[in-house]
């Protein structure tokens, strides 16, 4: 490895003290990025690696908010507004009691790479807060939304960043943080994405994440002859992700045969499907349930507090949440057969267990790549704004897949391009690839408008 990449890594270690994901997040991509930087001296010329590693922007504030028993509390919110080489900050906003700056900086450092490998002009930022929405009523949430977008609306603009949703921050958070943005700007503008339909939003969005990840596996698959059609595949969590990839899949023909929640995972041989989806869907969607409901109900096996890794399937869909699989389930992953693991989640797999796919000969899809569809909707989102139209749900999820079909092509040939292995096989290094192809977009960009 480079010195250059390696006394990088140091030094954000050195500067960030006890922000482990952030840290894995900058190891695992820098480490992939020495072709590149080998390829192209006027990167390190230009130092950007270190200016990548640095957050344009770091905001954070306090929320102080009343619950209905008129108690006050107060939560710490965030922004982290990490680079807008090439257009304007995009990324979620989190409400989620593990929320801190570590997992924020990692995150809106990801989304950089992310949001370049869509085409389309959005930057990279995260934000959110340690707030939980869980247990809290409807008027408790609306006033811990207003108190929050109170604050933030100081940062943020259609041109200048533009929020969304990510976990515990769905349709109802946005639409709370939107009227009070609207309230305090005076002006309706496209500051938000994952709007509802009848003001400003887009039809797909909650779909998008999940369809867009079971599109770039039935890329993947086809790159190396194969379909989703008759394949066994676990999916971990039960959120929108989990939802819509499973709805996907079974469109496509495969079977999916668990999810999972906090407290566990179910495992069904024949296959979340028909009558089944659909009370998977109410159990999360309306019912806020636990998935060991779905076990009661249908009789199927429950496995309290495990991950569905030791189940045997053809592809495996991480779509709950960071580092959900480690060496081990990788290896019992691997040595069960699986052909292809893709990343609905953000980072849900550790750099050992990356590794140990890579090896293995598993087509590995990264979550920056194969979880872009979200936040590419959102960004048609935004084009919607900007025009003042609204596409049809048939239009958008053509433009989503042609878009996640682009993200596969580009980097299955970065992968092949500066990979000496993939270069002469049909399994490639998406890891390699997604990481070089973002990167280089944005390092382009940064060098362009000088030292900024």
């Amino acid at each position: 490895m480079s010195k250059q990449i390696e006394d990088v890594i140091e030094k954000v270690k050195q500067k960030n003290p006890g922000e482990v994901e952030f840290h894995q997040a900058v190891t695992e991509v820098l480490h992939s990025l020495e072709p590149a930087i080998e390829k192209h001296p006027e990167f390190e010329r230009y130092k950007i690696l270190e200016r990548l590693v640095e957050p344009e922007r770091v905001v954070m504030f306090k929320v102080a908010w009343l619950d209905d028993k008129q108690e006050i509390h107060v939560n710490r919110g965030y922004r982290i507004q990490f680079n807008s080489a090439i257009g304007p900050y995009k990324g979620g906003l989190r409400f989620h009691p593990s929320v801190n700056l570590s997992i924020l900086k990692f995150l809106g450092f990801e989304q950089t790479f992310k949001n370049s490998l869509t085409g389309l002009a959005m930057g990279g930022a995260k934000g959110g807060s340690d707030f939980d929405p869980k247990g809290k009523s409807e008027t408790e949430i609306m006033h811990f939304c207003q108190a929050f977008m109170a604050e933030l609306w100081r940062f943020i603009g259609p041109d200048t960043d533009v929020p969304a949703g990510d976990i515990g921050v769905g349709g109802r958070e946005i639409g709370y943080m939107f009227g009070q943005y609207r309230k305090v700007q005076n002006t309706f503008t496209g500051v938000l994405t994952g709007k509802g339909v009848d003001w400003g939003g887009s039809y797909i969005r909650p779909e998008a994440t999940g369809y867009g990840t079971t599109y770039f596996a039935e890329q993947m698959l086809k790159a190396r002859g194969e379909t989703i059609k008759g394949k066994i595949v676990a999916i971990s969590g039960s959120g929108n992700v989990a939802q819509y990839a499973v709805q996907k899949v079974n469109q496509l023909g495969g079977k999916v045969v668990t999810v999972s929640d906090s407290d566990g995972s179910i495992y069904d041989p024949d296959g979340v499907v028909g009558k089944k989806f659909d009370f998977f869907l109410d159990l999360k969607q309306k019912r806020e349930g636990r998935i060991k409901e779905y076990a009661d109900e249908f009789g199927v096996e429950y496995m309290p507090k495990q991950r569905p890794w030791s189940i045997k399937c053809d592809i495996a869909m991480p779509c709950a949440t960071q580092n959900e699989i480690d060496k081990d389930d990788a290896q019992t992953l691997l040595d069960n057969g699986v052909m292809a693991v893709i990343e609905g989640a953000n980072m849900p797999s550790t750099i050992e267990a990356t590794n140990i796919f890579i090896e293995g000969g598993v087509s590995f899809g990264p979550g920056k790549a194969a979880n872009a569809g979200g936040v590419a909707c959102s960004g048609l989102e935004m084009a919607q704004n900007s025009q003042r139209v609204r596409w049809s749900p048939k239009e958008v999820d053509q433009r989503l897949h042609d878009i996640m079909e682009d993200i596969h092509q580009a980097t299955y040939e970065t992968a092949s391009k500066y990979d000496s292995k993939s270069a002469s096989s049909k399994i490639k290094n998406y890891v390699i690839g997604a990481n070089i192809f973002g990167f280089e977009k944005v390092a382009r960009a940064m060098i362009a408008q000088g030292i900024v």
